[in-house]
Order: structure tokens, then sequence, then C-alpha cells
């Protein structure tokens, strides 16, 4: 399966400078337009310098021309001031507009992410993710930021000191380009072998992002069983992988470096003996030479640059593709067949023979038909991986059938926009996720603008304040990471007066108090009552004593309701239920 993504992954088209330039450059026209202005006025106040020094040993210094001297340094003056105030409004302008693009496309590519389905995120690790949105669009500054300025306003350069030079003299312009022209050829080369390590370095950083971001996370699981030397051991494994990659990149960009500084080197030598032996002859003045030699560097500077610059903007090109590999999948409610806008529900909900399956040919549930009325308890009871929470995933809109169909009032779940049935959807689940902050913050999290009597409402309903009126902060209290200074029973409550507080039509439930102690347990038990009052709640049962009260009880077994009925009716029978039951009445 890996080999056949690596494979689809190859047979995609890369970013284009084109398509940058259509995407990110276009776009801001009028702040990159400004940038060449800038840039052009910096180049060419910086060849004032070269092009008057021929003056200056030509006339000035010859003639004794004092007054032509004194002109002559305000005139270098101004371009030196010209050059320096381009140059900070460059910065100024374009390096602030990239950081603002970062920032624009980062929060961009977050909201797609979030737009993405569950599985998606099943098969890849958050702090994966969490390198794509953060590392691979910088590379972007280089796009719009001085990067791609300075290598165009450098282009411009070369080409104004390239006719200056041959000018001044043909004969040793074309001898300079011979050299350039090798130096060009092997830069390309170059390019096109850096850009797919540093896409590599990307999915690498995002790897060992992921595995760090496990690591801070479970480290009271690293530390019970004495394993930080094992996670050393992973982490040292994927630095150097990441090491490596870079080493690779930075050899690539050494070697361009060093053949510049070879080639342009050799060109140097030889403009020194063809224009000692001009100077010699009479056929060049010193004037001339000392102008060629600084316009030389005004043409080779860029060149050399570009080496840096191109892999700068190879870089910025590889990131891109990995963005735009995340912006180009199929978000949730992109799916033409979503067009049904729920306004208003009862709340019923029912399966019509579905079937589902994680992978082909493995189902793991098969031909399922229930249904659960507005305002009732259904109860989802059976041994583990028998396919209660794949019920529930598709009950949340989680998941869509294999076949079969879902409905909602019946309405086609696989036919209505996401948004508009979730919010009438409230999910408890067994390891509820806490939000690092405040227990108010986390309570309001599904409405940030509820009433403070709302608020209390929920609280009170879920027996939050049980344990919040011992705390200095009160609601105020902060949990850490993940809820982590609470206890399981207090973090239970938390989630359900969250749950209370949103107001669904339906809810989810993943009822866990088997590992809960027996007071913490009644607690839960009194805010389950409170919060699935009057709503439809379908509840996956660990602790069967809870669902005594069930409106209907589902036994599902290899993916298959093998029973359904009351406590009473499912008790009278003696069948898979009753053996459940007096099991756990035993323990």
């Amino acid at each position: 399966m890996q080999h056949l993504a690596d494979k689809k992954n190859k047979a995609k088209p890369k970013t284009t400078m084109a398509q940058a330039f259509k995407t990110i450059i276009w776009p801001r026209r009028n702040l990159v337009f400004i940038g060449l202005i800038l840039i052009v006025l910096s180049r060419l106040s910086s060849l004032v310098l070269p092009w008057k020094s021929k003056a200056l040993l030509d006339d000035v210094i010859p003639n004794k021309d004092y007054d032509q001297l004194y002109n002559l340094l305000l005139i270098v003056g101004i371009a030196i001031l010209i050059q320096a105030t381009t140059s900070f409004l460059l910065t100024r302008i374009l390096s602030v507009q990239a950081q603002y693009l970062i920032s624009e496309l980062r929060a961009q590519v977050q909201k797609k992410v979030l737009s993405l389905p569950i599985s998606f995120f099943d098969n890849t690790k958050s702090g994966a993710l969490v390198s794509r949105i953060m590392t691979d669009v910088e590379g972007v500054r280089n796009l719009i930021g001085t990067g791609l300025v300075q290598m165009v306003g450098g282009t411009i350069t070369a080409v104004i000191s390239l006719v200056l030079l041959i000018r001044i003299s043909p004969s040793m312009t074309l001898f300079v380009l011979v050299p350039v022209a090798i130096f060009g050829f092997i830069a390309l080369k170059a390019f096109g072998y850096i850009r797919p390590i540093f896409r590599l370095r990307g999915k690498i950083n995002a790897e060992v992002t992921g595995r760090l971001t496990e690591t801070l996370a479970g480290v009271r699981v690293i530390k019970a069983f004495n394993a930080e030397e094992q996670e050393n051991k992973t982490f040292e494994k994927g630095v150097d992988r990441l090491f490596q990659n870079v080493k690779k990149s930075l050899t690539a960009t050494a070697f361009m470096t060093s053949s510049s500084t070879f080639l342009l080197g050799i060109a140097s030598t030889g403009i020194m003996g063809i224009g000692g032996y001009k100077i010699m002859t009479g056929d060049l003045t010193v004037g001339d030479f000392l102008s060629f030699t600084l316009l030389l560097g005004f043409m080779i500077a860029p060149i050399v640059q570009m080496s840096n610059i191109g892999s700068q903007l190879t870089e910025a090109l590889a990131g891109l593709d990995r963005t735009e590999e995340l912006m180009n999948m199929t978000a949730e409610e992109d799916n033409e067949a979503r067009t049904i806008q729920l306004q208003n529900i009862t709340g019923t909900i029912e399966f019509h023979d579905v079937s589902f399956a994680y992978e082909a040919g493995k189902d793991v549930l098969h031909n399922i038909s229930f249904k659960a009325p507005s305002g009732s308890v259904t109860a989802l009871v059976g041994s583990s991986g028998s396919g209660k929470s794949t019920i529930a995933g598709l009950s949340a809109t989680f998941l869509n059938p294999k076949s079969g169909m879902v409905t909602i009032d019946n309405q086609d779940l696989a036919k209505v926009k996401l948004s508009s049935y979730r919010k009438y959807l409230g999910v408890v689940l067994q390891d509820e996720f806490l939000f690092e902050g405040t227990i108010r913050e986390n309570i309001m999290f599904p409405r940030p603008n509820a009433s403070e009597e709302d608020l209390q409402n929920a609280v009170k309903a879920a027996y939050v304040n049980e344990f919040t009126d011992r705390f200095d902060d009160g609601l105020d209290t902060l949990i850490g990471e993940r809820g982590v200074k609470l206890s399981g029973g207090q973090r239970q409550r938390l989630a359900i007066a969250r749950a209370i507080l949103a107001n669904p039509k339906i809810i989810i439930l993943d009822e866990a108090t088997s590992s809960l102690d027996t007071e913490s347990e009644v607690l839960i038990q009194k805010s389950l009552t409170e919060l699935i009052k009057d709503r439809t709640t379908i509840v996956i049962a660990h602790r069967l004593s809870t669902i005594r009260k069930a409106d209907q009880i589902l036994v599902i077994e290899a993916g298959r309701i093998v029973e359904r009925g009351n406590h009473d009716e499912l008790i009278a029978k003696q069948g898979r239920y009753y053996d459940l039951y007096t099991y756990q009445a035993k323990i």
C-alpha cells in the first residue's frame, strides 16, 4: 500500500514557478512592482561608483580638476544614500509582506486540515500535521520577499553591467562569459537535484516532529516503563535522517559555490592578464580597466548569489508542493451529494441495512437495521471489537456507510450538509479530550458566548460544582494539558457539562464508568440522567447496570445485532445479554 501511495505522490505534478507566480506573486503584484522599482533604483545607484571611477582616474586626477572632483563626490554620495534608503524600504515592505503571507497561508492550511474527514486524522500523526502547517509554508517568504526581487534585480544589474562591459572591451567580456555559462549549466543541474531533497526534508521533519509530539504527550507511559533510552534512540534516528538530508543539500550547494569561486576566479585571473596587456599596448586606459573590474563584480555578484537564492526558491517550491497536496484533498463538505440543509430536527435516527468496512473486503458491520426514536435511549452492548464504536461513528457522521443508509428524520445523512446536522449533535467520549486552559473555557467551548446563567445550569446539572467549589479559583482553575490536573471522574463530568451547555438534540455517549470509583460513578450517572433528558441518545454501555432504563438495548456481536429489546425482555430471554449481565453482576 505504501509503495502505491509513494508512486501516486511521484505522479503528481510539481508546483512550477509559473503556478507560484499566478497564485502567490500576481495577487500581490503592486507590492512586488514597488519592490522591483526600488531594487532597480538600488542597483542603478550602485553602478554610479564604477561609472565615476573611470572619470576620476582618466580626467579628474590627471587634470587636477577640483570642481569636478567635488561634483563627483556629491553624485557618488547621493547614489550611496539612495542605495541605503531603497535597501531599507525593500526589507520593510517585502519582508513584512512575506511574513504576512506566511501567517495567511498557515491559517488557510489549518482551515483546510480541519475540514478533512476523521479518517484522514486516523491515518496521520498530529505532530506531522503541525509541521506541515507551521514549517512547509515558511519558504514562500523567498517568493514574495527579497529573495525573488533580488534575483530579478540582480538579473537587471547583470544585464546593464554586461552592456557596459561590452562597450569597454568586447574581447574581455567574451572571455568572462564562457566560465559564467558553465556555472549556469552546473547550477541548473544542481537545483534539479536539490528539489526532491527539500521535499523529502519536509516529510522527514514532519515525521520527527510527530514522534516528538507523541513522546511529550506520553511521557508518563515512557517513565512508567523506564523507556527513556528507547525513546531517545528513536528520536536520534529521526534526527540523523534529517541531518543526512540536510548534508546532501549542503553538499550540492557547496559544490555550486565552489564551482562559482573556481570558474569566476579563472575569469578574474584572465581579465588581469588581458587587461594588463591591453593597458601596456595602449588599447585600454587605467580608468577603463578599473571600471571594467568593478562592473565585472556587479555582473558576477548576482550570478554567485543565484546559488543561494536559487536554493531558497527551490526550497519554497518544495514546501508549496507539500502544501498543495493538503490543499487539494477533498473536504468533508465538498461532497456534491450533500445538498440537504437541515433547518430543524426532532432527532429520530434510523439505520437501514447498513454495512461498513475500514478496509476493502473486511466488513466490521453487516446489515445493521434499527430505529432510535426522538428522545429515546438506545444502548449498544457487546464484547470489545464487536462494532459498537463504528455504529456510534456512523451516527455522528464521522464515518459513512459502505452500503445501506443512515437517516435523520427520514433524511439520508449521506445527502445532508454536515454542519447543519452537527449543530444538533453532542458527543461525550470515553477518553474525553480537554483543552489546556480553565474549567470555564472548556465547558464554554461549544458556546463561547453562552450566558453565565446557562453556564451555571450546566455546571450544576453535571455536578461539576461538587469539585470546583473546593478549588480556590473555582471555574477559573487551570486544568493543564488534556486536563491532567483533574481526576478521571472530574474530567468526565466536565465533558458532560460541556455537552449539556451545547444543548444538542442528539447525544452520542461512550459511557465510561467502569474504571471509576463508586462515588464518581454515582455522580456521573446523575449528570448523565440530566444530559440525556428529552434527547435522542445512543450510548455505548460498558457497565450494564447503568442502562437498565434504556428504551432499547442492542446486543452487537461480530458486527451483527444478535439481540434487541429492553432490559427485562432480554433478561427473560436468557440469551447473550443475560450472560453478559450475570457475568458482570458476579464481578
